[in-house]
């Protein structure tokens, strides 16, 4: 099990995921932030909390994790993820993340160059399209992309979205009217809420064996 969690956690972590407001409703220099509890299964293992900055045009944003899961009470993996990106126009400008996965340290950063947008891990860059996406939640745009790009790892990945149409979920309490999307992508297979004005609601990731991994805003 902490193995498969580890796959699904790359592909969950790989940018900032962000709730209300929508996409292009945060004002100039306006500064919002949200907390997120992360459960495996039942149980909470962590959390997620993410900040975003719009100043002329360039939305700047910021998250930070940190999970343990416990086998027998005894922390049995351990996971922190720190990552930053700048955005303009829907396409990434630069990021810089850095990971610690039980240990194994991985840091990548990238930056636009030229007619085209450079990453860099382990000191071997790879040059994508000029115009990219990561799996920005915040923004529901990124749904509309057949690639994007995975800061943790530094691929550029396939991706399959479908919308499975409207459904009622239960958010804080309360009864409210969503659309529910299915995004795959490699062996991730994420499940993604938003609400009727575009608010990223919540996520969950089955995973081999069927455990869960459920966002739920705190």
């Amino acid at each position: 099990m902490i193995r498969n969690l580890s796959a699904v956690l790359v592909f969950i972590l790989m940018s900032p995921a962000f709730a209300s407001p929508a996409a292009g409703q945060t004002g100039a220099g306006e500064v919002a932030s949200w907390d997120f509890v992360v459960y495996l299964n039942d149980k909470k293992v962590g959390k997620h909390e993410f900040k975003v900055i719009e100043t002329g045009g360039i939305r700047q944003v910021q998250s930070e994790a940190s999970f343990t899961v416990k086998v027998l009470f005894i922390p049995a993996y351990r996971y922190q993820h720190s990552a930053a990106e700048r955005y303009t126009d829907n396409c990434l400008v630069e990021f810089d993340a850095s990971t610690n996965a039980n240990g194994e340290r991985i840091r990548v950063s990238g930056a636009r160059s030229g007619a085209g947008f450079v990453v860099e891990r382990d000191g071997a860059p790879v040059e994508l399209p000029e115009c990219v996406m990561t799996f920005a939640y915040w923004n529901p745009d990124f749904l509309e992309q057949p690639r994007l790009l995975n800061p943790q790892t530094g691929e550029y990945v396939d991706v399959r979205v479908e919308n499975l149409g409207e459904e009622t979920l239960d958010f804080r309490g309360q009864s409210v009217a969503a659309t529910r999307f299915n995004l795959k992508a490699d062996e991730v297979d994420l499940t993604l809420w938003y609400s009727t004005d575009d608010e990223w609601l919540g996520l969950e990731s089955v995973a081999k064996g069927g455990h869960i991994i459920r966002y739920e805003r705190s």
